[in-house]
């Protein structure tokens, strides 16, 4: 027995592990922040270069210095950020119900696409047609179903999702080893035997992608909703700050809601490196 185990109860190599798991993650994390950063770094000069470069009227144009400065330094700073904030509330709150009814919808579909053809041939017209008609044309037969309550955002954001989530998710649950899968038959498995113990655990790659791709479309379906339909929110603020020419209004909401959908996505990327280094799917570990 070592002295290791001795002093803490724990054998050297499993201390040693979780060590370098943590400086992994550490790491992992601190390269996340740099590029963060780094693309915060370079889209606000993007921003503002393209202000100049094509000769855009300060009337009409913001760059990152007014945004701050009528968002932290104006006499009315504070109200601004309330009435922000106070429209960013609705908008998550409208998007996240949106995302998670999509991404339910969409794991429900795809696994009895995965255990029975019969339903994937018989629903999936259904999906592309939610797919294929624009959004704008189908918001409003969505407003005679639901009303202009908050239901209609979760609509609107859980079609948005669906489609993209379904096929991720489905195509990930087919990724499965059909060896493995044999196995299971022959052991006297049931097919959901095989998709619970093999087809769901290999699809989380998939479900990750889903996720990061749903999250800026969920964003879209509810600010497309409060535009046309609920009157609150980010959608519906924009759209009365442009009619009332409240340009920094405009420009700000943008810039707040730009910054929480990359904000989301960094935080679904985060989670995803996580889960898979867990479950040692992480491909980029032995990188």
């Amino acid at each position: 027995m070592s002295a290791q185990t001795l002093v803490t109860g724990q054998p050297a190599v499993l201390t040693k592990s979780t060590g370098a798991q943590a400086r992994g993650l550490g790491a992992y994390l601190g390269r996340a922040l740099g590029t963060g950063v780094l693309t915060l770094v370079i889209v606000l000069a993007a921003w503002q270069g393209l202000i100049l470069l094509l000769g855009i009227s300060p009337f009409i144009a913001k760059g990152p210095a007014d945004v701050f400065n009528w968002l932290f330094t104006v006499p009315a700073a504070a109200e601004n950020r309330v009435l922000i904030l106070t429209n960013l509330g609705v908008t998550l709150t409208d998007a996240f119900l949106g995302f998670v009814a999509g991404i339910l919808v969409a794991l429900v579909l795809a696994t009895l696409f995965t255990l029975s053809k019969g339903i994937e041939h018989a629903l999936m017209p259904i999906a592309l047609l939610l797919r294929s008609v624009p959004l704008v044309a189908f918001v409003p037969v969505l407003i005679l179903i639901t009303g202009r309550g908050p239901s209609i955002a979760v609509v609107t954001g859980a079609i948005v999702v669906l489609f993209p989530a379904l096929v991720n998710i489905a195509f990930g649950l087919r990724s499965a080893s059909p060896q493995v899968s044999d196995v299971i038959a022959v052991y006297g498995g049931t097919p959901f035997t095989a998709l619970r113990k093999v087809a769901l655990p290999s699809s989380l790659p998939s479900f990750f992608a889903a996720i990061k791709i749903s999250i800026p479309g969920a964003i879209t379906g509810a600010l497309l909703a409060e535009w046309l339909a609920t009157g609150q929110g980010l959608g519906y603020g924009i759209v009365v700050a442009v009619s009332q020419v409240k340009n920094f209004e405009v420009w700000s909401s943008v810039v707040v809601i730009t910054i929480v959908s990359m904000v989301l996505y960094g935080v679904a990327q985060f989670a995803e490196n996580l889960v898979l280094r867990r479950m040692g799917m992480d491909q980029s570990a032995g990188n």
